[in-house]
């Protein structure tokens, strides 16, 4: 008992110093350590260092999905897919709000990045719609909230490592919480919309009338576009949709492929498309698809690196036992627990990440105990984070939507607090 107190007080100080910004990796993994050492079990911290580092699972997923991602930002695709979705939106401005939180969060498809989708979208939608007189910080808002759109994005670590606890492929773990999580992002959408309607925040508001900040506003500059080029706008979308057509549930291309396409072979021909329509050298491409890959294995596995290590400091001083012994004396809160427990999280640290992989890590794979499946309450987690950190003012991406609002990041997350509540009650209602 006495050990499972100080590794609860570990915990504490671990998430506390997340919040105040320290690095996630850092945090985790001295939480970790601290705690094995404590239990006089340091190979417990070796152990479960070694095992997530070699995940194949998790690698062969992530990684790919990073090295697309490098490509279509070196073939300048990603910028005209964003033109595409955000000019006809600019053309309509009774559905700015709504719309621009919808656009926000197809595009997040695409480029999984919390920061670097707001960064994408938010340079080209928030100064128009601010334009069109929407209070800059609802604009911020809209934005931002589109920004869990991620969680259709195979290349997330999410899905991956729920499908390996479940023992299904990541696109099934993503269709399990189609239905959900699209409901949730139109109710974001709606209370959105009314939010500007009620508060009169979507008419005849000026920058200096709303007291943003100009001198944060110059520095926004619109990505050179020149001409839109629709083959190229595209090219982002098409191993999604290569996963999405091949799959064998849907019985379209079982003839030819009865496994379906893999993620690492879609990421592969959508990086061939973006190279020949935009006749960029391969040897280019191919580093910049490599170079991803690393910085995948450094950001991405990085942190379930450190997640793992931590929940082993955790099993090693008994916690994850007492918890679970707990959990199946209330399974009617599990489902609660699970959606919530990240959502705070991240809403406190502005990282949806590593409270979801900690709890998919040592919560999850027990789910059957509680009469829920693994799939079901791994996506539970995993939404949650992500619904909890866009209405986080730490956010990265928060503080850059912010930035070009010339708003506190406080004006967005307040504005967020009741669409992602309300988003994250019918997300754990639906079991995901």
């Amino acid at each position: 008992m006495f050990l499972n107190i100080v590794a609860l007080v570990v915990t504490v100080l671990t998430f506390a110093a997340i919040i105040r910004k320290a690095e996630v990796r850092l945090a985790l993994l001295a939480g970790g350590l601290v705690m094995a050492v404590l239990s006089w079990n340091l190979q417990a911290f070796s152990t479960s260092f070694t095992n997530s580092m070699t995940t194949a699972g998790l690698i062969s997923v992530i990684l790919p999905v990073m090295g697309f991602a490098a490509v279509m930002e070196l073939t300048g695709c990603n910028a005209h897919l964003v033109r595409m979705l955000t000019d006809p939106l600019l053309k309509v401005r009774m559905v700015l709000v709504p719309g621009a939180m919808l656009v926000t969060y197809l595009i997040n498809t695409a480029i999984s990045s919390a920061a670097g989708c707001t960064a994408a979208v938010g340079v080209i939608l928030i100064p128009a719609m601010m334009a069109a007189g929407i209070h800059p910080a609802m604009a911020g808002a809209a934005v931002f909230a589109g920004t869990w759109g991620s969680v259709f994005s195979p290349g997330s670590p999410h899905p991956a490592m729920i499908a390996k606890i479940a023992n299904v492929s990541v696109i099934d773990v993503i269709l399990a919480h189609k239905t959900a999580s699209i409901l949730s992002a139109l109710i974001v959408a709606a209370v959105l919309f009314a939010e500007a309607k009620l508060f009169k925040q979507d008419t005849d508001w000026t920058p200096e009338k709303a007291g943003a900040d100009l001198g944060k506003l110059a520095s926004a500059k619109r990505p050179k576009v020149e001409r839109l080029n629709v083959l190229m706008a595209l090219i982002p979308m098409v191993p999604l949709a290569l996963l999405l057509l091949t799959v064998p549930q849907f019985g379209i291309t079982t003839r030819i492929l009865p496994k379906g396409l893999t993620v690492l072979e879609s990421m592969l021909i959508g990086s061939a498309l973006g190279m020949l329509v935009t006749w960029t050298g391969p040897t280019k491409v191919v580093t910049e698809f490599f170079d991803g890959m690393g910085r995948a294995y450094s950001l991405v596995i990085g942190i379930i690196i450190a997640a793992g290590v931590f929940i082993g400091g955790l099993q090693a001083a008994g916690v994850i036992d007492s918890f679970l012994t707990v959990l199946k004396g209330a399974k009617s809160a599990v489902p609660f627990l699970g959606t919530f427990g990240p959502f705070v999280v991240a809403v406190l640290s502005g990282s949806g990440d590593a409270a979801a992989i900690a709890f998919n890590t040592a919560v999850t794979p027990h789910a059957a105990q509680f009469g829920i499946t693994s799939v079901e309450l791994g996506n539970m987690a995993w939404v949650g984070g992500s619904l909890g950190r866009s209405m986080s003012p730490v956010a990265a991406a928060c503080i850059i939507g912010a930035g070009f609002a010339g708003v506190s990041p406080f004006e967005l997350a307040k504005r967020n607090a009741i669409p992602m509540l309300l988003a994250a009650i019918v997300f754990m209602l639906m079991r995901g």
